[in-house]
């Protein structure tokens, strides 16, 4: 987990130099950490970006007490896994590596509101789309099971066009990260799921 160190330490300098709690964390890969328009997206309410670049779900519950350190939100939003699957680990291994995120959140944050961002199609990443939709599954079954306070946010099928392939306009050149167009989807899913609780 070395590789990721310099970032963590930026993420650490980062919320040394800030002067408020955020409402929202939303916390993960690059998915969140290229988020640009976070803030603009969220205006109503304060939030943190803590994604680092590259990151897997295991790097997220690695970090997760350092990079939390401090912070007193009101919701935790956690996106990752797409990363854990793109260097060959099997979605059995993901799934342990949310259930050690559900302990940490616990652990730091008490029975706040925390939000699993489902595993995202991805034009690059489509041969391994079984994997990620199984992923999914696992996860959002073991959060059904809980009935606690996590909740799955789907963003999967509504990233697909209706011939169920990924939609290109919502990712950039390479096929793996997201568009303008795609971070404008995800914000409409989000909040709306923040409606539904």
């Amino acid at each position: 987990m070395y590789w990721y160190e310099n970032d963590v330490r930026q993420l650490e300098a980062n919320h040394t130099n800030e002067a408020h709690d955020p409402e929202l964390i939303f916390y993960g890969s690059s998915s969140v950490r290229l988020w640009h328009s976070l803030e603009l997206d969220f205006k109503d309410r304060k939030v943190a970006n803590l994604g680092f670049g590259g990151s897997t779900l295991a790097a997220c519950v690695w970090f997760f007490e350092r990079i939390m350190t401090g912070f007193n939100p009101g919701a935790l939003i956690v996106y990752a896994g797409d990363n854990d699957l793109g260097d060959g680990r099997n979605p059995e291994e993901i799934f342990i590596f949310f259930q050690q995120m559900m302990v940490k959140a616990t652990l730091r944050f008490g029975d706040m509101p925390c939000y699993f961002i489902s595993l995202k199609p991805s034009l690059s990443r489509w041969h391994m789309a079984d994997k990620f939709m199984y992923t999914n599954n696992l996860i959002e079954g073991e959060i059904i099971k809980c009935q606690n306070n996590w909740k799955f946010i789907d963003v999967f099928k509504k990233m697909l066009d209706k011939s169920g392939q990924p939609k290109a306009e919502y990712y950039t050149e390479d096929g793996l990260h997201l568009s303008a167009q795609g971070y404008q989807l995800w914000k409409e899913i989000i909040q709306n799921a923040f409606l539904q609780t």
